[in-house]
């Protein structure tokens, strides 16, 4: 399996950099990032793929690289990295809007027309799109954010549906996977008080942790997850 890649967006820190740690063993990671300094731990057997998505002109050259370099053997494609300005809508300023857009949406769908293209040779492939609690249930002064990541789980099913209207055979999954309150820099500057409040609100009593997703991450890839296809997959703890 060491021959399969896989591209992980925004994978030099928080749930990226788990994934990417979870599928160093088993494949040949092509891993995102805005810069190359990003990157704080060297994965072995990796390949940097360095854009930043919030210029169209860096992401058109990072489709191109992807599909000239890494076409011949690419399994998989994680889109991960996205960012977020946590502000009243009547206060955002345009640049952010679409920095948000751009990076969240703009990208996950050019790179899931590259990662098609060069699925249909095969007839196989994953992808999966990381989307987000408040995709489904929405956030106040994340209203942008939100709107993004309720358009990759839109993404992830109607790209599952094309493949299927496209090929009578194949293994191509297209997938959304929403993750809840995880722990990371954000929920490290919650207040107490803040903090207590969210965790009653979850059923399991905790956060949840980087390697619950790149576990979730790790088995989708898997054959064991081959009927698994064109939904979204909650991973929150119970949280509603």
């Amino acid at each position: 399996m060491k021959e399969r890649k896989i591209l992980i967006t925004g994978a030099s820190k928080g749930l990226g950099l788990a994934i990417a740690n979870k599928l160093a063993p088993s494949y040949h990671l092509i891993l995102h990032a805005t810069r190359e300094d990003s990157f704080s731990t060297i994965i072995p057997d990796s390949t940097l793929l360095c854009a930043d998505f919030s210029e169209p002109s860096q992401l058109e050259q990072f489709c191109k690289t992807l599909k000239k370099e890494h076409g011949d053997s690419l399994y998989a494609a994680i889109n991960n990295a996205g960012l977020t300005f946590d502000k009243p809508i009547n206060y955002q300023p345009e640049n952010e809007i679409d920095a948000m857009l751009n990076v969240n949406l703009r990208a996950p769908i050019f790179i899931c027309k590259t990662a098609m293209k060069i699925f249909q040779q095969n007839k196989t492939g994953v992808i999966i799109n990381m989307s987000s609690i408040v995709g489904e249930g929405g956030n106040a002064f994340q209203s942008v954010y939100a709107a993004t990541k309720a358009g990759l789980v839109a993404l992830s099913k109607s790209l599952a549906q094309e493949a299927a209207a496209l090929y009578d055979t194949h293994n191509i999954r297209v997938l959304s996977i929403s993750p809840g309150f995880i722990e990371s820099n954000m929920t490290d500057s919650l207040g107490e008080d803040v903090k207590e409040k969210y965790l009653n609100a979850i059923p399991s009593k905790r956060f949840g942790k980087p390697d619950d997703v790149a576990n979730l991450v790790e088995f989708l890839l898997s054959e064991n997850a081959s009927y698994i296809n064109g939904t979204n997959i909650q991973i929150n703890g119970g949280l509603k």
